[in-house]
Order: structure tokens, then sequence, then C-alpha cells
């Protein structure tokens, strides 16, 4: 059976794994970038608690991915929610560290006289410090998108949804005719998801980021 064969006749397969694989990420990322977003202004106000905030989030990322998976096991089960917790984890140190990193990088000049015209400070972060900062955060969402894209494919360890799926069956079948298939067909779909997100984040960071910005 060639590859092609293999993609006409898993096709719905491939559908369902790839709708599993998008979702949760997407769930992920969007938990993260809200986490991360208020963990980065709450460090970028309080500097004494920026250190202790980095080292968490980064310590995250130190976790080998199978480790974490496992550990997750006893709290939540099998299925998405091992992952889905694992992603977010995975997911806040870019997200953190970029926002800390835009809001650093504004103009105190333009703060400054935006409290002068009465600005308090949650005016000043909503309409003058987030907004510059924007650029900076949108890409530390865009490194974490497709950094998870690949984690997520081994949460098939627990029994998560995604392309994960295809890999661990077709290298548990090492030696037959379909083995390379499955992993092709995992690897090509996770890649392939990995576009989508880049270009989808890609248009919304265009789309809301103002044109002085860009």
């Amino acid at each position: 059976m060639t590859f092609f064969d293999f993609l006409d006749t898993r096709s719905d397969e491939m559908i369902e794994l790839g709708i599993g694989h998008i979702l949760v990420v997407a769930v992920s990322v969007l938990i993260a970038t809200l986490l991360g977003v208020a963990l980065g202004i709450l460090a970028f106000r309080i500097k004494r608690l920026r250190t202790a905030i980095l080292a968490i989030t980064g310590a995250f990322l130190t976790i080998p991915s199978f480790a974490l998976f496992v550990l997750m096991l006893p709290l939540v089960g099998l299925g998405t929610p091992p992952v889905l917790i694992a992603l977010t984890m995975y997911g806040l140190l870019p997200i953190v560290r970029n926002t800390i990193t835009g809001l650093t990088g504004v103009d105190p000049a333009i703060v400054e006289s935006a409290q002068g015209m009465g600005l308090n400070a949650r005016q000043r972060l909503l309409k003058i410090q987030l907004p510059m900062a924007w650029p900076v955060i949108m890409t530390g969402i865009r490194v974490t998108t497709i950094m998870l894209v690949g984690i997520a494919a081994i949460g098939a360890i627990v029994l998560g949804p995604g392309y994960g799926n295809f890999i661990y069956e077709g290298l548990g079948r090492v030696g037959t005719p379909v083995a390379m298939n499955l992993v092709m067909a995992g690897i090509i779909g996770v890649v392939v998801i990995a576009i989508l997100f880049d270009a989808l984040f890609s248009l919304i960071g265009r789309l809301t980021t103002s044109k002085g910005l860009r």
C-alpha cells in the first residue's frame, strides 16, 4: 500500500485526529495566554516577583514531557485533561517573558505623558502599555503555539488526542508494511497544523496591531 492509498483509506481518522490535535492546542494556548499575560503584568509591576515567576515557569520546561504526562495521571486520569494541563504549563514561559519584555520596552516618556493627561495606572496599562507591547507579546504566543503543537503529539502516551496516536501506533508496529505510513501520516499532520497555526497568528497579529507598530 502506498502512502497516498493509506491516507485515502484512513482519511476519516486523519480528520478526527487533526481536529482533536487542533482543539487541545488551541485551548492550551488560550489558557496559557490568559495566565501568561497576567503573570507577565504582575512581574512587570512588582519587580521582586519577577525572578520567582520566571524561575517557576522556566522550571516547567525542564520537566521531560513523558514524565509530566505520566505525573498527571493520578490527578486527572487518562485522555485530554493531562495533555491540556501539561501543555498549558509548557506554554507559560514564552508568553510571560515576552509580556515583561514588551511592557519594559514601552517608552517611559509616553507613559508619563499619559499620566499627565489624567490616566490612572489601569488605564495606562490597557490603553498605552499593552497595545504598544502587543507585537512582542504576540511573538511569544506564536512561539508557544508552535512548540505546543509538537509536544501535543507526545500526549498520545496517556491516550490524549491528536496525531501522536498515529506515530505511536506506527512505532508499535515497526517491521510491518503499514508502520512507516502511520508515522509519516502523524508527522505530516503535526507539520501541517503547525503551519496553519503560524499563518493564523500571523494574520491575527497584523489585524490587532496598529500600523505604526508593525
